[in-house]
């Protein structure tokens, strides 16, 4: 039988502290395992342990560090100021030759310099992916001041979200072969391609090894990756997530697929005006790049080193539309259940909330849709709160998407401003809310949702508030 320190040691820090309360009740025994516990005596004390922790109120989980690569900036503060400016970061394609595609324009990330955090010989062996998601983790973990070296390092992950990962390995691989007549590969090209290394390479740059975690559920990705991080600090698995979600995907391939889908806009001419979500001349998205990751703490730890916190991590929710590979359902029962279930998680009412950051990807069906899911929840008071897209200036980022739209969120609670939807100047019927049009609104904002409903079907909705003590 193993000590009883042996036996803590192995079990989550919330089960083990209530574990050492029940032993301390015991009479005759203490916990440094002397005189030892019979086996019918601690499993009788382990029982009641988890039993007592299932009862309680769970871990409240804080954000203290954030970090962005994005079309409109290459840091998380460059990104919010010019997403309040009004900031489009959408241009001409650059990365490729897009004369021949119906759409040719793209939320490209500019003046990336990776090896600014990465050294070259690992950049060389990245996706882009993997190169945005390190180097905002890197300005993440600056910014919530922790004593990295004195952490320890079972006791904080990763967990990210994404699309298609490092897609365009594979898109160099088939054009070698095309261009050779053979298709020739470096040994680590396919390994890191694949949706998860994102995580593995922020894991390993920063010596993470508790949780480790990929989540790739389309455009829904990102919001997700920050709630299953909430899910392992709840549980006790972690006290400190880094999280988020990222996508590297301009290329032929998916400006092919988009355009035989006719998803994706055709409207070229004046590329920072070609994404328009809830505008009625909207025709679809932007394909779009970038990473935002953050730091998520238990709220005891954040406030055991005195940490500055953005926010606080309220409550997600998530669901299925089961409907249709690619259409959202015109009911949005998918929708409206997410954002149900999020609400339910927070334990909060439809009347808390103050702002909503849309999925609003600017697709004429998606858009109208997620307005008829907020007005299903919301009821009146849906004309009520303000709504903005983030999509409006830096496109749709797919596994990226919803944790740009998290950082809007973050930042809109931690300095009561809203972000205006940009391109707004013909009002469509079906979309009749407030959608914060063109101009920044300075508002109380306690608490913020964030919507991200991904292909598939696979719906997501993020809560976050004001921290209160």
């Amino acid at each position: 039988m193993p000590t009883l320190q042996e036996t803590l040691q192995r079990l989550p820090a919330n089960v083990r502290h209530a574990l050492v309360d029940e032993l301390n009740g015991l009479n005759g025994h203490q916990t440094n395992g002397q005189p030892p516990l019979t086996d019918d005596a601690l499993l009788a004390a382990l029982k009641s342990a988890i039993n007592g922790v299932t009862e309680r109120k769970r871990r409240r989980v804080v954000i203290t560090g954030i970090g962005a690569v994005t079309p409109v900036g290459n840091t998380a503060t460059d990104t919010w100021a010019a997403l309040v400016a009004g900031q489009s970061g959408i241009t001409a394609v650059t990365q490729f030759d897009a004369t021949l595609y119906d759409s040719r324009v793209a939320g490209e990330v500019k003046n990336f310099n990776p090896e600014l955090r990465i050294p070259r010989k690992e950049v060389r062996r990245m996706a882009r992916c993997s190169q945005m998601s390190v180097v905002a983790a890197h300005e993440a973990v600056e910014d919530s001041g922790l004593d990295w070296q004195n952490e320890d390092p079972t006791r904080r992950g990763v967990v990210l979200g994404t699309g298609v990962g490092g897609q365009d390995m594979f898109v160099d691989m088939i054009k070698s072969g095309v261009t050779a007549g053979r298709m020739r590969s470096r040994p680590v090209d396919v390994i890191n391609g694949l949706p998860n290394m994102p995580a593995f390479h922020i894991s390993n740059a920063f010596g993470c090894r508790g949780p480790l975690n990929t989540v790739v559920t389309a455009c829904a990705a990102g919001t997700q990756a920050i709630g299953v991080g909430t899910e392992e600090i709840r549980r006790g698995a972690a006290d400190v997530m880094i999280a988020g979600g990222t996508e590297g995907m301009i290329s032929e391939v998916f400006f092919a697929t988009f355009e035989a889908m006719r998803a994706s806009t055709t409207q070229n001419d004046d590329p920072p005006r070609a994404s328009r979500p809830f505008d009625a001349t909207r025709d679809g998205f932007v394909i779009g790049e970038g990473a935002a990751i953050f730091v998520l703490e238990a709220l005891e730890h954040a406030l055991a080193r005195g940490a500055r916190i953005y926010a606080e991590v309220l409550g997600w929710g998530e669901s299925a539309d089961a409907y249709h590979i690619a259409a959202p359902d015109p009911e949005a029962k998918g929708a409206a259940l997410c954002m149900i279930n999020a609400l339910a998680d927070a334990g909060l009412s439809p009347d808390e909330i103050d702002y909503i950051n849309a999925h609003a990807a600017g697709t004429p069906l998606g858009d109208a849709h997620e307005t008829k899911g907020i007005k299903d929840v919301f009821g009146p008071r849906a004309y009520e709160i303000p709504i903005s897209s983030t999509k409006s200036m830096v496109g749709h980022l797919f596994g990226g998407a919803g944790a740009i739209e998290a950082l809007a969120c973050v930042y809109a609670v931690h300095t009561d401003t809203i972000h205006p939807t940009i391109n707004y100047h013909n009002p469509d019927p079906e979309c009749d809310l407030d959608y914060v049009p063109n101009v920044a609104r300075q508002v109380p904002v306690k608490i913020a949702l964030s919507n991200s409903f991904g292909l598939g079907g696979q719906n997501a909705s993020l809560i976050v508030g004001k921290y209160q003590s």
